[in-house]
């Protein structure tokens, strides 16, 4: 659900507009404002589930969620929406590390990578399915109003996984963790990091006023550099637990080359829903629903390939991955050319392209979830797993405003040419993917001849822990 809310908005901003009379850029940040909460608080979360408890955290986070939900869909103007959203990004961002320790707790060896593969593949199928569905539901609630239904249809299955999680999800005591309330918390830690991902994802979430807010990416900069030199200081120290320990980035196998690759690769692969729902809808005519139709390829291609994705990853490694990103960027450069046509008939020259790119997808999210954590020790999961997930908002957060931007600077001042404007956001979009699979591939050559790209997380736990 709380990715779902992150791409099955985009079909909706049209409606919303009608409906609350409020600007395009007002509207925007519908979308903007909830990738921006989710990504401030992931880092945050994922240690306070380290500190006090999975379960306890994801009950409470998911409660949240749900009665956000319920005021988004209520809310009578788009000033009360944009918050709303705000405040339902913060809950979705406390849920998304909770499940990732989870995995790292229960799990060992190959049931951990299947267990990631269904941890990934709700990933990669929630941000690709979030446009179909988005669709569906405007189409079956139709009116001036339907778009509520977008945020009401998350209440009653909240209820339903908070009837069942406490008792489905494990407390400590079942998994051995010995966390302490009391345990102290790196506030200043938390303080520099939220700061700096503000810093630099404000700029990106505001492209019109991009040339006021630059200076904002130098402070994210210096927030950065003394969020990294603190969290060196505690680890010296010892008096208490980072809220990031930069081991994880210099010692971990794999951990920092993997959250480089799913940044990446989330610029580009983010980023091209909001272009093509402008493509489908302004460009040419198409209701919510057909638009959301015309990206069911990938949804499906992501549906056929990411629950295998976890299991083949056991085996295959970082090859997997570096095989998927090649099928993206075939696919998505395929899709490109074929809706360059810029007609009616865009959807379904585009249709095996985009089924091609969605295999590739549901190849890189998962698997790379699973390599990027092999080696992630127990004790630092859901800080680890925070980390991760905030690379990708941050990725999300730029692929949407750069993409977009695209578009419309291609679009032209003149009579509109939306085909020209989607081929040169989707060639902008296999830019990125194919940073991230030079990623992948530098990664795989450093494993040597036969490498896999992998680790053998048993041994690297005893060393660490």
């Amino acid at each position: 659900m709380g990715l779902l809310d992150v791409s099955i908005v985009a079909v909706a901003l049209p409606s919303m507009e009608r409906s609350l009379g409020g600007s395009a850029a007002g509207v925007q940040w519908v979308v903007s404002g909830y990738a921006l909460t989710f990504g401030l608080v992931l880092v945050a979360a994922g240690r306070l589930g380290d500190a006090w408890g999975r379960r306890r955290m994801f009950l409470l986070s998911m409660a949240g969620f749900v009665l956000t939900s319920a005021l988004c869909g209520a809310a009578p103007s788009l000033a009360w929406l944009v918050v709303g959203r705000l405040v339902q990004g913060m809950a979705a961002g406390m849920i998304g590390p909770q499940n990732s320790g989870l995995i790292q707790d229960l799990f060992r060896g190959p049931e951990r990578g299947r267990a990631f593969g269904m941890f990934g593949a709700s990933v990669g199928l929630s941000t690709a399915v979030g446009p179909v569905l988005g669709g569906v539901l405007l189409g079956i609630f139709s009116g001036p109003d339907g778009w509520r239904w977008i945020f009401f249809v998350n209440v009653p299955i909240g209820i339903v996984v908070l009837a069942l999680a406490p008792r489905l999800l494990p407390g400590p005591a079942a998994i051995g963790a010995a966390s302490s309330p009391r345990q102290r918390l790196d506030l200043l830690g938390t303080a520099l990091l939220g700061a700096g991902v503000l810093a630099i994802m404000l700029p990106l979430l505001e492209p019109d006023r991009f040339g006021e807010l630059w200076w904002l990416l130098v402070v994210a900069i210096a927030l950065f550099v003394g969020f990294v030199r603190w969290e060196a200081r505690l680890v010296r120290v010892g008096d208490r637990a980072p809220l990031l320990d930069m081991r994880l980035l210099t010692e971990t196998p794999g951990y920092a080359s993997g959250a480089a690759l799913g940044m990446t690769y989330f610029v580009g692969f983010s980023g091209i829903w909001m272009v093509l729902a402008l493509f489908f809808q302004s460009g040419l005519g198409f209701s919510p629903l057909y638009s959301g139709l015309a990206v069911t390829p990938f949804a499906v291609g992501s549906a056929i390939s990411a629950f295998a994705g976890g299991s083949l990853v056991v085996r295959w490694g970082r090859r997997l991955t570096v095989f998927g990103l090649v099928g993206v960027a075939v696919g998505l450069v395929g899709a490109a050319f074929a809706l360059a046509d810029g007609t009616t008939h865009a959807a379904w020259l585009a249709a095996v392209p985009l089924l091609v790119a969605g295999i590739g997808g549901g190849l890189v999210i998962t698997p790379n979830i699973t390599l990027t954590l092999d080696a992630v020790p127990v004790r630092m999961a859901g800080a680890a797993g925070g980390a991760l997930q905030t690379g990708q908002r941050i990725g999300s957060a730029v692929g949407t405003a750069l993409l977009a931007g695209v578009y419309y600077s291609a679009l032209g001042a003149g009579p509109p040419r939306p085909g020209t404007a989607v081929f040169a956001a989707m060639l902008c979009a296999v830019l990125f993917v194919l940073v991230a699979c030079g990623i992948g591939g530098y990664e795989l050559l450093r494993a040597g001849p036969g490498g896999r790209g992998t680790t053998r997380r048993a041994e690297h736990e005893v060393i660490t822990e």
